[in-house]
Formats: structure tokens, sequence, C-alpha cells
């Protein structure tokens, strides 16, 4: 049911089902006590979990390595002014069992960009809420 404001909350399974839909996220931390941004393709793992695969030197896992981050999915139509955002809240730890690699490194993300020394990080489905926007307009 829409509220008045044109919002509908989102269960975390509906949550969770929207997540596979599309391919590239958004990581929010903190770097150098500022908030950052970062764009990311990923992918949902079978326990709800948020896969990242990228350099292991990298900014970003060493900005977000055992602490909590958000990672935030949207998809929005324009000419409807309609569409839903799924925000995931947790811990994010790189993966560091060689068989947990392993699996991940057949099942887990690919990464678009050139990776040297890959890890995969986790983010735990801590906090899982979304919205969806009714539009106001028909499509034209």
């Amino acid at each position: 049911m829409f509220q008045d404001d044109g919002f509908r909350a989102l269960d975390r399974q509906e949550c969770l089902r929207l997540l596979t839909k599309v391919p590239i996220g958004r990581v929010v931390y903190t770097r150098k006590a500022l908030p950052a941004v970062l764009p990311v393709n990923f992918s949902l793992d079978a326990d709800s979990s948020v896969v990242l695969f990228t350099s292991s030197g990298s900014d970003l896992v060493r900005a977000i390595d055992g602490v909590v981050v958000a990672f935030e999915v949207d998809d929005f139509r324009a000419e409807t002014e309609s569409g839903w955002s799924v925000v995931v809240t947790g811990r994010a730890d790189i993966v560091t069992d060689p068989a947990e690699h392993e699996r991940l490194s057949r099942t887990g993300p690919r990464s678009w960009m050139p990776v040297r020394d890959g890890v995969f990080v986790r983010i735990e489905s801590e906090i899982v809420t979304g919205r969806e926007l009714q539009g106001t307009r028909e499509a034209r």
C-alpha cells in the first residue's frame, strides 16, 4: 500500500529479490573522515550478503575492511517518475577462508576492471530496507 507521499516500504524478501535485478550498486563508506560513495558491480550470495571483487591493495578495501558500510542499489524510470531503492547496511570483511574464496571464484562477481591480487569483500545484510516510488505520470 502506498502512503500519501507516494512511497511504499519494501519488506526484506522483496528487497533481496530486487538486489538480483541490477548489476551495479554503490558502497557508502567513510574515507578520511568524510562520506564517500563508489559504484561497483556485485552479486548477492546464498546467505543474502553482498559480495564484491576488487584488488587487495585498493583504497576501497583499506577503507571498508572490518567496518560497517551501506550498500545501495536502485532502478528509476524518469519517464514515469517511478522506481525503487534498496539499502543494505552491515559489516564489510575480506573473505580470507581459502575454500570460501575458491567457491566465490566460481560463483561470485567478476570485476569489470582489471584486478591484480583480487579479493572478495562480503557485506553482511544485517539491515535491509527499501522503498518503491509509485509514479505520478504514465510513460509516453
